[in-house]
């Protein structure tokens, strides 16, 4: 396969689907207007905000290869917060959605950057993994238009009027920004909702089947959790001592049901707006940590009940860990990048997949998931990075990787830094689908095969993470 460098980076991101509209300059008032990375006599500021997301009716759901749009259970939200005073501000983001691919984050991010004043590698947009909800790669969108038989990722007009309303969003909120004094941070242990999915392991090593989302199989029910990371995790953002912000970090697949047409923001939604009507006066935000292999299989079976059981589930640890904030005063915040070049999974060809995409016998799923890998293809050979980031404040790090990692990079960033305090936050850029770590690629299974990258993958966002996390 030919890897030369076929577009610049720059053109790669002039090409993203972007409106010109969104690039208006930024309304950061002077007074809130930094420049420079010291935070040495500044005062730091925060504004929250929140938009709708919600798919109209007949939006394809996860990617196109599931039921779209009939109704909407719950709204979809992007709910974020933008810190001034650490130099560029600074944006972290959560949406509602299954995943933002490729130059449609780009797009994302860039129009967060612009509305907020500040560089696209100062944004972070980390997904909550929904199913019943977009799953937005623009660069396939543009591959499957060209078939010409009604296949379709995303309705770009839609995913235009998102960056509208994101700009707007912040625009409104920069003005609002409150004195950031203090941080905290809390955890507690959730029982009967997270298990890992790759636990039925065969004599040769292999995966033998997977225990999804959603399990009724009694053999895998029965089988041990697996590993996990057992602890949802809260920090949260104060004015004196009145909390205005709280990010909640917990590692699973989170769908208990999905794949009728109704949209949903599932059990973690569920449980976030429940934790927000009691406590009005905090923004509360969900992150989805790195959650790859992870589900809540063995305690779901996809019913309505479940969901209610989850929701309540997570909502308990949401309310147990903020039992345990103690505030202090914020001393410091920096932010740190690292650009991750990807590679590609020898299982996948471009003449593999554009045969697949071309085949008009596919279902949509088979034709689909290979037009985002011939993005993926295309991104590596113009050599543009994902950027893993990191937010630094005090002895708290909140770490923003991309895809579907595997919850390993989670507790290796942990034991990394075993003297902060490290939330994860995974589901940024999806370009590279499934990011398994090595040893998980000989005994195959779901995850490693729909893996965009090669194993070397493992190395590459390990040697990132540890370079992020080093203060």
């Amino acid at each position: 396969m030919d890897v030369q460098t076929k577009t610049s980076r720059r053109e790669w991101l002039r090409n993203t689907a972007i409106a010109s509209t969104f690039a208006s300059s930024s309304l950061v008032p002077e007074s809130l207007a930094f420049n420079g990375d010291s935070t040495v006599g500044t005062q730091f500021k925060i504004a929250t905000f929140r938009f709708d997301v919600t798919p109209p009716k007949g939006h394809p759901l996860c990617g196109g290869w599931i039921t779209p749009v009939k109704s909407v259970s719950d709204k979809l939200e992007a709910i974020g917060y933008v810190i001034l005073g650490s130099g560029k501000p600074l944006v972290v983001c959560a949406v509602d959605w299954t995943g933002i691919l490729n130059s449609a984050h780009v797009a994302w991010r860039t129009t967060l950057a612009k509305a907020a004043g500040t560089t696209p590698d100062r944004v972070a947009v980390q997904c909550v993994h929904q199913h019943d909800a977009p799953f937005v790669c623009i660069d396939a969108e543009k591959l499957v238009s060209k078939q010409n038989d009604a296949l379709i990722i995303v309705q770009m007009d839609f995913f235009n009027s998102c960056l509208e309303k994101a700009a707007n969003a912040i625009k409104e909120a920069l003005p609002l920004a409150r004195p950031l004094t203090q941080i905290a941070q809390g955890e507690a242990k959730v029982d009967k909702v997270a298990s890992n999915r790759r636990v039925a392991i065969g004599p040769n090593g292999k995966i033998t089947k997977m225990r999804g989302s959603a399990c009724k199989d009694p053999e895998l029910i029965a089988l041990p959790e697996g590993l996990v990371d057992p602890f949802l995790k809260t920090v949260a953002f104060y004015e004196g001592d009145k909390k205005i912000l709280a990010c909640h970090y917990y590692a699973t697949h989170p769908m208990s049901h999905y794949g009728q047409g109704n949209v949903s923001s599932d059990f973690v939604g569920l449980a976030r707006k429940q934790r927000q009507k009691e406590d009005p006066n905090c923004t509360h935000i969900y992150f989805t940590g790195a959650s790859g292999n992870i589900s809540a299989g063995k305690y779901n079976n996809g019913s309505p009940e479940a969901r209610i059981e989850l929701t309540q589930r997570i909502y308990e640890g949401i309310i147990a860990s903020e039992k345990s904030l103690k505030p202090e005063p914020i001393n410091g915040i920096s932010w740190k990048t690292h650009d991750l070049f990807g590679t590609i999974n020898p299982l996948f060809t471009k003449e593999s997949e554009t045969t697949l995409l071309e085949n008009k016998k596919n279902i949509a799923a088979n034709r689909i998931r290979p037009a985002m890998r011939l993005a993926w293809m295309d991104r590596v050979q113009s050599r543009t990075p994902v950027v893993l980031s990191a937010l630094h404040i005090n002895k708290t790090s909140l770490l923003h990787l991309p895809a579907e990692s595997f919850l390993e990079y989670q507790l290796r960033a942990q034991k990394l830094q075993p003297a902060r305090f490290v939330a994860t936050a995974a589901y940024g850029d999806g370009g590279p689908w499934y990011i398994p770590v090595k040893e998980a690629y000989p005994q195959g299974g779901y995850e490693v095969s729909v893996a965009n990258c090669a194993d070397d993958i493992d190395a590459l966002m390990t040697d990132g993470i540890q370079k992020i996390l080093s203060t």
